[in-house]
């Protein structure tokens, strides 16, 4: 189901970004969403009847859902908007890529962690209005995790190793399902000392370790936009640090935990005797038993109100 919604040029509206010529845009929406709502179209509609644009908004589902993609694309859009959960705005995202058009992926999903670094809110209306009234064209960096059998693109972090699997845990308990997350606890832990991982970063003797993590520059404010990805490695010798990283993971900055190092890199190789936990930008997958991370400097181009400046960049220019 689609419907284009031409405003009306005599209405008083809202002003558009200039930095990007934005005629028409598609916006698609997935009202099944946890973060969308069955009235998102109309809402949608709402927000946009203040603006001078056409636009056709799509209501995606299921059974067309690659019939839908493929007709938006083919549209040529100045834009494409995607409200939808996290992994509908990946996969997107991901087909888009360098070349493709400028994706704006709304708030819409439960953790929104590439949403709201590129729009600084996670309610989507108001990114909806930021982007519309102050958009341009950014330039995301992410990575790619790639196995034998596929080629896997991020945006926000991977995480791979045993560790990954209290991914479960910590959204159960993010969602008040205290005795899931204790199952899912229950079950990381006997598998967390498994096997442990062997990884080479550029430039270093290769290693070991329980966990990779490699968080891409939109995420991480610990590198630079080009520098690379951001790589953590997470070493525990014990059930009680274990369960301490658990923790951090789950209600603090896992960073400042004195098991975990980092560094930026460009590219990762890792390996271990069997097959690999992972989770890629919050889905849950296995790898093959060795894989290889690689930073991508423009992984897809968004459409986003430009990033405010660093304040030692805003001391510099004697602002």
């Amino acid at each position: 189901m689609a419907e284009t919604l031409t405003v009306d040029e005599s209405s008083p509206e809202r002003t558009l970004t200039t930095t990007v010529p934005l005629g028409t845009i598609v916006v698609l929406v997935n009202p099944l969403s946890g973060g969308v709502g069955a009235n998102a179209v109309a809402e949608v509609e709402a927000v946009l009847a203040d603006y001078p644009v056409t636009a056709t908004v799509v209501a995606l589902t299921p059974d067309d859902f690659d019939d839908q993609l493929d007709a938006a694309f083919a549209a040529k859009a100045d834009a494409l908007f995607v409200l939808a959960g996290d992994g509908t705005a990946g996969t997107i995202a991901a087909r888009a890529g360098p070349k493709g058009p400028l994706v704006a992926p709304l708030p819409g999903g439960t953790m929104n962690m590439l949403p709201k670094a590129l729009y600084g809110t996670g309610d989507w209306k108001e990114a909806l209005r930021r982007a519309l009234e102050s958009g341009t064209e950014i330039a995301v960096a992410g990575g790619r995790v790639v196995d034998a059998t596929d080629s896997r693109p991020f945006f926000c972090a991977a995480i791979l190793g045993a560790p990954a699997l209290w991914a479960p845990a910590r959204e159960a308990v993010r969602t008040g399902r205290l005795r899931l997350a204790w199952l899912y606890g229950v079950r990381a832990m006997r598998r967390a000392f498994s096997g442990r991982l062997r990884y080479t970063l550029v430039g270093e003797h290769p290693s070991r370790t329980e966990a990779l993590v490699l968080i891409s520059p939109t995420i991480s404010r610990a590198v630079d936009t080009g520098g690379g990805l951001e790589a953590a490695a997470m070493n525990t010798t014990g059930a009680a640090e274990a369960f301490r990283l658990a923790a951090h993971a789950l209600f603090d900055d896992w960073r400042h935990d004195p098991s975990v190092r980092t560094r930026t890199t460009r590219y990762a190789s890792v390996s271990a005797r069997s097959r690999i936990p992972a989770v890629i930008d919050g889905e849950p997958t296995l790898l093959e038993s060795e894989a290889e991370v690689i930073f991508e400097a423009v992984a897809f181009r968004a459409f986003a109100p430009a990033p405010a400046p660093e304040p030692q960049a805003e001391a510099e220019a004697g602002i």
